[in-house]
């Protein structure tokens, strides 16, 4: 009987193990065609972007965009996306969006990848002026940059990055200054310990509410600070002073969106607000998968918790917004809060695109990685 019941626990354990490089490879053929489609679409990575105006290809929006084509070239590497991104970076100098005197979160974005090409390949002419932009900002002795929460990914793993590879601690505690300002200063707090989640930025506090009376709470914007809290605690380990606090945020956030998930997978655009802003969104929720599915890996959320969550939003994402030939659907325009780019649809298309396919392929990847990972 025992050597029954091993035997049937070994076919199905092997079953379950087949049914996940299924969907794994699922996963990834999707990835790799959303990806397709925008590369077609923009042939000439050094081509700028004209949304009203004319803007370089190295502002945020594209920027987040090759921040999820390193990470599908970190699960399927191909030369072709590498070729494509240095082709991108090399125009612009390996430099920040208007050069090294900037201190804006979105001009620095850039420079995350440009130091990920660095770790990859070396040639100092990658890092040289991200290090510069950085010591620049670091000696004005301010720490009020970030006064909206989307800042906090543009910029703050550019920082982590740098402690990560040159071991020079002013980094991080220059970044842990200027997230702590953001969390506990600007507009009296951005982010609401009790509720687990952040105001974009001081215009959403309190007293102001949404039409029902609820918190203003932004998907994409608290998608963009998770995935944040995601790169920096990868870079800084658990053994460095910064990590127990930025972890205890990670925490209550995701216990914080795990409960305000859809029933159908998706996030609505005002996380607390179904009534003010409902409807299915991508952004927030490609990065909220993101966020979960990292965390389950490292052992830092309970799998029997989490899993479900990342698997409907996995579904709701492939299912609902993918379309044929790689467009996604369901993308919020650019803006600073709910009520941007509505009515956010199937069919609709955002002022940018650029964006909603890099935090796709953020959470395409990290979802794959969960999945080829589980025993």
């Amino acid at each position: 009987m025992r050597r029954t019941l091993t035997l049937a626990v070994m076919i199905m354990s092997a079953l379950c193990m087949n049914a996940q490089k299924e969907e794994a490879a699922k996963v990834l053929e999707t990835a790799v065609a959303v990806n397709s489609y925008f590369m077609k679409m923009w042939e000439d990575p050094t081509e700028p972007t004209f949304v009203r105006r004319k803007r370089p290809s190295s502002l945020w929006t594209r920027a987040v965009y090759y921040e999820g084509l390193m990470a599908l070239n970190e699960i399927a590497p191909r030369n072709e996306y590498m070729e494509y991104t240095d082709r991108w970076a090399a125009f612009h100098k390996w430099t920040p969006r208007y050069g090294t005197k900037t201190t804006h979160a979105d001009d620095q974005c850039c420079g995350q990848t440009y130091i990920d090409r660095y770790n990859m390949v070396g040639g100092e002419e990658k890092i040289d002026s991200v290090k510069l932009n950085l010591h620049k900002q670091m000696n004005s002795g301010r720490c009020d940059y970030w006064t909206w929460i989307d800042a906090i990914q543009m910029a703050m793993p550019v920082y982590s990055k740098m402690y990560k590879l040159t071991g020079e601690k002013e980094y991080m505690d220059y970044a842990m200054k200027l997230y702590t300002w953001s969390r506990d200063t600007c507009g009296n707090g951005l982010f609401n310990v009790e509720e687990g989640l952040w105001w974009r930025d001081a215009d959403y506090v309190p007293p102001y509410k949404e039409k029902d009376g609820q918190n203003c709470y932004w998907s994409r914007g608290n998608g963009w600070v998770y995935a944040a809290l995601v790169k920096v605690l990868s870079d800084i380990g658990p053994k460095n002073e910064y990590y127990e606090p930025l972890l205890k945020d990670f925490l209550l956030m995701s216990d914080a969106i795990r409960k305000c998930q859809r029933e159908d997978g998706f996030w609505n655009v005002s996380l607390v607000s179904p009534v003010t802003f409902g409807g299915k969104e991508l952004t927030g929720t490609a990065l909220f998968l993101y966020g979960m599915a990292w965390g389950i890996q490292q052992g830092i959320l309970d799998k029997d918790t989490y899993l479900p969550a990342c698997d409907k939003a996995w579904r709701a994402m492939k299912e609902d917004a993918v379309h044929a030939n790689g467009f996604l659907g369901y993308v919020q325009g650019t803006g600073k809060d709910p009520s941007a780019g509505q009515p956010v649809t199937y069919s609709s298309v955002p002022d940018f695109e650029d964006y909603g396919t890099g935090c796709f392929l953020l959470g395409a990847a990290e979802y794959y990685k969960l999945l080829t990972s589980m025993k």
